[in-house]
């Protein structure tokens, strides 16, 4: 045990300790990123030629694509589109493809989303194109193939989704449209394989996208009511719409004309076909079409393949012909099997990157990179675990130390350290206060073994400290201000308290969360446990009444031996302890108070147990010393009867301390008392219930004193002193003037008065001059 409070400050230099070990630290978690931003570069840099871009934005720019000349093949180059004078990471750049003539869909390049060589794939954004009644164009997408570029629409990775009520759709493989010369009629067959569609909506669609501006019902599905898809015909291909009569019509017909947009305009759009198979994407799509009507700028996936040459030759005679595009030497040749026309390039099994470029295909089990950045790597690496096992070493028992201190400074504080250290004179905080580890140890780190009994506020553990005292240590569960409050109010008590039938507290420890007390150790359980016990037997009548005498001799300690007057507010069997003597020591003080001698009560608030709790105090929240004397009567009626005050009832609904009352003015105290009481107790049984009633008076002020009843209870202990006198006619006149009347609530039955009071204060007063 030391003062705790005196090394609440943690010296400077745990302080300069921690901050040389964070620079410490910093500078070496800085080297090893600069080391693996290195090496990731020197790692990135293999998708593009040297000196190339290899990024923009997030999309990675592998070759054959490139921004600048030299940086790409012919057809590849792509653009990263940046927004002049603004942050990258506020406003990141896009990267850009051109396909085809602009003029042709009057929209521009598409936004890149990702570039894949190993795929010989470019995912980009597709544009919807809105058409009128009649419309007929070529896709902008496949307008590529058509100017001899190397990318193309993928037939066989996308489809055509067409969205709107009344129309019949046709696509065809050619870049020209069919003429009435090839068939008759607008959806004539043309000259090469092509697909259809149709969307209709029903009348009862229609009503419904009149009132609700809305197309039609089964967002979610693209099954020919409201929207219908079809395969990409191979190479470029156009697309043409009619209207079905009935549903559509040109002009906005079959509507009533409430919505000529809805019977006149459709909407195509070429989406990547994985995109296209979610139902969530579907219905997205779906939903932002009706909502922007015929606004553009909706923009969803689609995939384009691409392939080297743009020719037929196969990889052998493409590998003859100057420019052969697989440079790595872990690379081979392969021939497309998508819609774009030509080769493409794969790094050979076991390796993986770009084998577009020199040295891009490596094996991850055997990448080698420069000597300078293995050099590096090791020398940082080895000043890192240098510098932190110098760090660890010179700093961790500092910052254990310091940590410790701020801890227990902070829960010293939490527990009202500073408050307690004025409650109680500095010299017995001093000695009072146990260290957590002094604790811990005494406990077995608060072994479950070790727990003597608890309850809904704490537990209870046995150890043993260093001086070899056993000792009962009061740890709280509840990490509450009020229960911090009992804490500091116990200890302030007991620290001022020495009597023999008092628990003695030898300290507290205020290092931890939970504050922890620590009591003498009393070995025989509590006053509860010993009379209720199952069987007939109990406790004899003269420990009973001798443990009766002692509680009233501490309670009368408590009240009258100091300049201050203490109430403990919760006197009841269960807190009464007893040794191995079976002497009783009174235990408990977290609800005590203290009351000025020049002050008769104290306004408070309501707290107690029930059963024991003074009716008056719970009425009129006003705390005298009278209110512990009516729960030690409470207490003098279960050591006569056995019974539990919060429990037992008479068959009448009667309260265990109203039914007693009443049978002891109808003389008839033996259907109530215990067996054994009666057997060993005789008149001195008589003569205690006696005092319990009088303890239980509704008033307070018709209650005797503490000191009165000890001095009662111990002329019942000695023949030579005498409480009531021993005049069997005085006996009987005092019972005769006895007249108990009650009264039944609604709650419980209490005795509401007494028309004539036992005249056992008088007696009591006249014994005072006994010797004791």
């Amino acid at each position: 045990m030391g003062n705790t409070a005196s090394h609440l400050h943690a010296p400077a230099f745990v302080v300069n300790t921690a901050d040389t070990m964070h620079s410490l630290l910093v500078a070496a978690a800085l080297l090893l990123l600069l080391l693996a931003t290195t090496t990731a570069a020197a790692a990135a840099a293999n998708i593009a030629l040297p000196g190339c871009e290899s990024k923009c934005g997030d999309v990675d720019i592998p070759y054959p694509f490139g921004t600048t000349a030299g940086c790409y093949r012919p057809g590849f180059k792509v653009t990263c589109q940046r927004s002049a004078g603004k942050d990258d990471h506020a406003h990141p750049p896009k990267l850009l493809l051109a396909l085809g003539n602009e003029s042709e869909s009057g929209d521009g390049p598409h936004q890149v989303l990702e570039i894949s060589v190993q795929n010989a794939t470019v995912r980009v954004s597709s544009t919807v194109w809105f058409f009128n009644v009649g419309d007929e164009r070529p896709t902008r997408l496949a307008a590529a193939a058509a100017a001899g570029r190397p990318l193309v629409l993928s037939a066989a990775r996308n489809r055509l989704v067409h969205i709107g009520c009344g129309f019949r759709a046709a696509s065809w493989g050619t870049t020209s449209p069919p003429s009435p010369q090839d068939g008759g009629g607008a959806l004539a067959p043309p000259r090469r394989a092509h697909s259809t569609c149709s969307s209709s909506c029903s009348a009862e669609h229609l009503e419904r996208q009149r009132t609700s501006r809305r197309r039609c019902d089964g967002l979610g599905w693209c099954d020919g009511i409201g929207c219908c898809d079809t395969p990409v015909p191979a190479a470029s291909f156009g697309v043409r719409l009619e209207w079905n009569n009935g549903t559509g019509g040109g002009g906005g017909g079959g509507g009533g004309g409430s919505s000529p947009w809805i019977a006149s305009v459709a909407s195509v759009v070429a989406v990547e076909q994985e995109w296209w198979s979610r139902k969530d994407n579907l219905f997205t799509l779906k939903m932002s079409l009706l909502a922007l009507g015929r606004a553009s700028g909706i923009v969803v996936p689609a995939l384009l393949d691409w392939a080297l040459d743009n020719s037929s030759a196969t990889c052998a005679e493409a590998a003859a012909r100057p420019g052969f595009g697989c440079a790595s030497k872990h690379s081979e040749c392969a021939n497309t099997t998508g819609s774009a026309v030509g080769y493409v390039c794969r790094c050979r099994r076991g390796y993986q990157g770009n084998p577009y470029v020199k040295d891009g295909c490596r094996s991850p089990r055997s990448f080698h990179p420069p000597a300078w950045i293995i050099f590096a790597m090791g020398l940082g690496i080895g000043i890192f675990l240098l510098l932190l096992v110098l760090a660890t070493i010179f700093a961790t028992k500092s910052l254990k130390r310091h940590k410790a201190r701020k801890m227990k400074e902070h829960f010293f504080k939490q527990n009202r350290g500073l408050l307690l250290q004025q409650l109680v004179d500095k010299d017995i905080a001093e000695r009072m206060i146990f260290s957590l580890e002094e604790l811990e140890k005494a406990t077995n780190k608060f072994d479950k073994a070790r727990i003597l009994g608890g309850g809904g506020h704490g537990m209870v553990y046995k150890g043993i400290i260093s001086d070899q005292h056993v000792v009962a240590i009061k740890r709280s569960k509840l990490v509450i201000q009020r229960e911090i409050d009992g804490f500091i109010n116990e200890v302030a008590i007991l620290s001022q308290i020495n009597h023999r039938n008092v628990v003695k507290l030898f300290g507290c420890c205020l290092e931890t969360e939970v504050p922890l007390l620590v009591y003498e150790f009393i070995p025989n359980g509590t006053l509860y446990a010993h009379l209720h016990v199952d069987g007939p037997l109990s406790l004899p009548w003269q420990d009973r009444l001798r443990i009766a005498f002692e509680v009233a001799s501490s309670l009368a300690y408590l009240h009258s031996a100091a300049s201050t007057s203490i109430v403990h507010r919760d006197i009841k069997t269960s807190n009464i302890l007893l040794d191995d003597r079976l002497v009783a020591k009174v235990s408990d003080f977290g609800a005590s108070r203290g009351i000025s001698i020049d002050k008769s009560g104290l306004i408070t608030a309501i707290q107690g147990t029930y059963g024991y709790l003074d009716p008056e105090y719970y009425y009129t929240r006003r705390l005298t010393e009278k209110s512990d004397v009516y729960s030690f009567g409470v207490v003098l009626v279960e050591l006569l009867t056995r019974k539990k005050p919060t429990i037992d009832m008479s068959p009448d609904g009667i309260s265990l301390v109203a039914h007693l009352i009443h049978l002891l003015s109808e003389d008839r105290l033996g259907e109530i008392l215990d067996v054994q009481v009666i057997e060993e107790g005789g008149n001195e049984a008589t003569q205690v219930a006696a005092m319990a009633a009088m303890c239980l008076q509704m008033k307070g002020d018709d209650r005797p004193t503490m000191r009165h009843i000890e001095m009662a209870l111990q002329g019942l202990q000695y023949p030579s002193i005498s409480f009531l006198r021993s005049n069997a006619r005085e006996q009987e006149r005092a019972t005769e003037q006895t007249d108990m009347r009650f009264q039944r609530t609604n709650t419980s039955a209490i005795h509401d008065s007494c028309s004539r009071r036992y005249s056992m204060e008088r007696e009591i007063l006249s014994s005072a001059t006994f010797p004791r």
